[in-house]
């Protein structure tokens, strides 16, 4: 006679069976992928990572549109520019969603612009636009808090007198004070240990992101959240960000609004005002707390990190930085203001900073989508509700469209007279109804913030130190291994 330990084996492998068939047959009305196993979908080929290079690798084998399963959930992978483009582009309202998934669920609550989908979504990105605009996007106004950030960095780098230092922090903190004034209408001191806090939550919250233990946040919320461990603590950071906005919030209204609104949470109290007999509105204090939040990670550790990885370049190639340096002393003299429009005038400059954008690729894979409506994906019936992945990565390495993709080459932006050009295939910012709503404002810090770093200092490793590590620790977005340089006056 059978135990109840054997006839509960028995069950359990019925049933898993039973699953491991009907996923086979859900398949068939996907695009082609690896083979799912109940519960843990397509994770254990993949080693339990999803990154550019495992996806690169995996449409080799299955083509550039092929479907990976997280847990039960099919994940429609795009994979090349054309792929990419077309699948974001074609319809890009019907793809527009975005993937509320459990960690984020649990971070962000479907409210803000980055994690918000539908309704809620198109409301606050069109008013945070609008927003940035009125406060000086794209003009001279916001332009002139990027100079004075600028020089704030060049006078930290020269107080060091050459000693070596790891740019990190000074660039985060550079930084993330453009969007500080920009949001809460003041900078930070760099001994403020309130900001402190706030860039090492914003730090541990990208670290987390895209870590083992975030996948199976996502595979096993009901289990993870009764466990202690590092999706705790990203959490709780997360918590930490909130808490800061909504004291900013509370002195806003503290005092009278202004007549001329001066930050963005002077434009949103005012708006809430405003909207308050709209029944439709999403304009509230939830919305506008995670509004800034989205607005202060987007708008802080992207651009430090391309920085990061833009000094550890210059290290990696002098040839590069002693070109930069000749034609900003060529075309600039050494006091002028660095403008945005200088650009124009520095095309070997602007190839860098590009191309320090495409080889680096901080954000790797992209953000997943999710079909909003019942669609066609590059030839493939979608039903609303399903996950599309856009290998952003694969984009700006793509063989067809970059001569060296992986190489740093400068010359992938310029022509056979040096001139500037742009490449169709350069996606950091993503595409489409998705693409970041602050990528003026990125590009126009990462210009001025190299080129008057370039232009004050050569960067070289200190004394005993040979080799680099060019190579990325994966998270939220790709880090460079932590690194020391001397910033030599020139």
């Amino acid at each position: 006679m059978l135990s109840i330990n054997q006839v509960m084996i028995a069950l359990v492998v019925f049933l898993l069976v039973m699953q491991f068939l009907k996923l086979q047959r859900a398949r068939r009305c996907f695009p082609p992928g690896p083979i799912p196993l109940p519960v843990l979908g397509t994770l254990l080929q993949l080693n339990f990572q999803i990154n550019r290079d495992c996806l690169m690798k995996l449409a080799k084998t299955y083509g550039n549109v092929f479907t990976l399963w997280f847990g039960w959930a099919p994940v429609i992978v795009l994979n090349g520019f054309q792929a990419v483009k077309d699948g974001m582009t074609t319809h890009p309202e019907d793809v527009s969603g975005r993937l509320v998934s459990p960690f984020f669920r649990a971070m962000a609550k479907g409210k803000g612009i980055m994690l918000a989908t539908g309704h809620t979504w198109k409301q606050q990105r069109r008013f945070a636009l609008k927003t940035l605009r009125n406060l000086g996007l794209g003009k001279r106004g916001l332009e002139q808090r990027v100079q004075e950030e600028a020089n704030h960095l060049l006078e930290f780098f020269a107080s060091l007198k050459e000693k070596p230092l790891d740019p990190y922090y000074p660039l985060i903190h550079s930084v993330s004070n453009v969007i500080c004034a920009v949001v809460y209408g003041h900078r930070f001191s760099r001994g403020d240990e309130t900001f402190h806090e706030l860039i090492r939550a914003t730090e541990h919250i990208f670290k987390f992101g895209g870590s083992l233990l975030h996948h199976l946040y996502e595979i096993f919320p009901w289990l993870m959240c009764h466990l202690p461990g590092p999706h705790k603590k990203a959490l709780s950071c997360y918590d930490i960000l909130s808490s800061f906005t909504r004291r900013e919030i509370r002195k806003h209204k503290e005092r009278e609004l202004p007549d001329e609104p001066q930050d963005f949470i002077d434009f949103y109290l005012a708006h809430i005002e405003k909207s308050g007999d709209e029944p439709k509105s999403t304009y509230n204090e939830e919305n506008m707390v995670y509004s800034i939040n989205d607005l202060f990670l987007g708008g802080s550790e992207t651009t430090s990190t391309t920085l990061n990885w833009g000094l550890l370049y210059m290290v990696a190639y002098p040839d590069v930085q002693e070109k930069v340096q000749k034609e900003l002393d060529a075309v600039l003299g050494p006091s002028q203001t660095i403008c945005y429009e200088h650009r124009r005038e520095l095309p070997y400059t602007n190839a860098v900073i590009h191309e320090i954008q495409r080889f680096s690729n901080i954000i790797s894979i992209g953000m997943p989508r999710v079909c909003v409506r019942n669609t066609t994906l590059l030839g493939f019936p979608l039903k609303k509700g399903s996950i599309v992945l856009p290998n952003i990565a694969s984009s700006l390495y793509d063989p067809e469209h970059w001569e060296t993709p992986r190489q740093f080459n400068p010359g992938h932006f310029l022509d056979k007279d040096g001139n500037f050009v742009s490449q169709e295939a350069f996606l950091p910012f993503s595409i489409g109804h998705r693409v970041c709503l602050g990528e003026h404002l990125a590009r126009t810090e990462l210009f001025i913030f190299f080129a008057n770093l370039l232009r004050a200092f050569t960067f070289r490793l200190p004394d005993g130190v040979t080799t680099i590590n060019t190579e990325p620790i994966f998270g939220g977005t790709l880090q460079p291994h932590p690194y020391k340089v001397c910033a030599i006056p020139r």
